[in-house]
């Protein structure tokens, strides 16, 4: 079996297990030498069209409006990460939206966080880690 990885997805929402999360796919972007994006799901009633930040806008100093992205693209930045971009992306149900943003655009691997709840508290509260990992096209890495 051949895996093909040539770009990489990662979720982040400024939490705790978000920025875990950020850092983790940095370093695996870093490692494998391959383009990174950060991806954030705001309220649906923001509209339907993903705003995206690519690379030379980022470069340039156009930088998002949200915070978790702003977070993740400074640390990218700082890391030397040069292939990077974000997307604010508009949706209900987060574990879709991103799964179905990752598909859309061909990504080959998510990389996303786990406040890792267990019991009774993830039953009540869900899991988006959980949700993207069943819907997912491609792999999966989910930090904790």
């Amino acid at each position: 079996m051949t895996v093909t990885m040539d770009k990489i997805l990662c979720a982040t929402d400024g939490s705790m297990p978000s920025s875990k999360t950020v850092t983790y796919a940095i370093e695996l972007a870093q490692r494998l030498a391959l383009p990174l994006s950060f991806i954030t799901v705001v309220d649906a009633k923001e509209g339907d069209t993903p705003t995206i930040w690519d690379s030379a806008a980022l470069l340039a100093g156009n930088l998002p409006v949200d915070k978790s992205l702003l977070i993740a693209v400074e640390h990218a930045l700082k890391a030397g990460l040069r292939r990077i971009a974000a997307v604010r992306a508009p949706g209900a149900d987060i574990a879709r939206t991103i799964v179905d943003y990752a598909e859309k655009n061909s990504y080959h691997h998510i990389v996303t966080g786990s406040a890792g709840l267990t019991g009774a508290k993830r039953f009540l509260i869900g899991s988006v880690a959980a949700d993207v990992v069943n819907y997912a096209h491609c792999p999966v890495t989910v930090v904790r």
